[in-house]
This record gives C-alpha cells, sequence and structure tokens, in this order.
C-alpha cells in the first residue's frame, strides 16, 4: 500500500491560496480515482478537490475553514 498525499492544486495562474469549504468525504471513506473530496474556494470562486487515486482516505490535515497555500498537502489517501 501507498500514501498519497491529496495537495492543493494552482486551478489559476493568479492563484496563491485556497480555502477548505467542505469536505465531502470523512476519514475512513473509500475513495475513487477523481471522485470529489471537498469543495475549495479559491479566487472567489469554488472549485471541487478530486482524490487524485483509488483507496481510503486515511487523514485530513486541513480543517473546514482553513486557508492554505498552493501545494499545501490536505490530506493522505491510503492505495489498495
Amino acid at each position: 500500500m501507498a500514501r498519497i498525499d491529496v495537495l492543493l492544486p494552482q486551478w489559476g495562474m493568479g492563484m496563491s491560496e485556497g480555502a477548505i469549504v467542505e469536505w465531502l468525504k470523512k476519514v475512513g471513506d473509500h475513495v475513487d480515482e477523481d471522485e470529489p473530496l471537498a469543495e475549495v474556494e479559491a479566487e472567489k470562486v469554488e472549485e471541487t478537490l478530486e482524490s487524485p487515486a483509488t483507496g481510503t482516505l486515511v487523514e485530513i490535515l486541513v480543517e473546514e475553514g482553513s486557508s492554505v497555500e498552493v501545494r499545501t498537502i490536505l490530506a493522505v489517501i491510503e492505495t489498495d
């Protein structure tokens, strides 16, 4: 099993940070690659953060309402 970091992507050229609006999954949930994980507000627009891999969400590192810089690790998925 591998551990995959879920990073905050840079959706726009001027984007430097984003805020977690809502986690759509919780620790222990199975997720499929490209499945929505969270809603993120970036540059006054809500974007959907998708899972980079299939596996189990084992850790959420950034709480709802928190703002973080692009490429910050938001969560960890353990692959099947």
